[in-house]
C-alpha cells in the first residue's frame, strides 16, 4: 500500500468502501434457488461478487492502458476485459438464469 500512487490510492479506498447490496444479493440468490437466502450466504455472495467485479474493473484498466486510451473506462474496456476473463479462466458465469426442468 505504501507504494500505491495517490490516483491508485484512491483507486483503492474505492474499493474497500464499496459494497453489493445484501438484500439485493438475497432476493437475487433466493429468486434462482426458489427458497430463502441466509443472511450469511447472501455476505459471501456479495463478497464473491465484489472480488470478481474488482477483477474485471483492473483487467479494464489493463486494456485502457493497452489501446492508449485516457480519462473513465468505456464499456468497450469492460466487455473486452470480460472476454478476455473468460478466456484465460474458462469460467462463463451465466447471463441468463434458466429455470430447472425438473424439480
Amino acid at each position: 500500500l505504501e507504494n500505491f500512487s495517490p490516483i491508485q490510492q484512491e483507486r483503492y479506498e474505492a474499493y474497500r468502501r464499496s459494497a453489493l447490496n445484501k438484500s439485493v444479493v438475497k432476493r437475487l440468490i433466493s429468486n434462482i434457488l426458489n427458497q430463502t437466502a441466509s443472511s450469511e450466504l447472501a455476505f459471501v455472495v456479495a463478497g464473491f461478487g465484489k472480488v470478481f467485479i474488482g477483477e474485471i474493473v483492473e483487467k479494464a484498466r489493463d486494456i485502457q492502458e493497452q489501446w492508449g486510451d485516457e480519462g473513465a473506462l468505456s464499456p468497450a474496456h469492460l466487455r473486452e476485459a470480460y472476454r478476455r476473463y473468460q478466456n484465460e479462466t474458462g469460467l462463463v458465469p451465466s447471463t441468463i438464469y434458466r429455470k430447472r426442468k425438473f424439480n
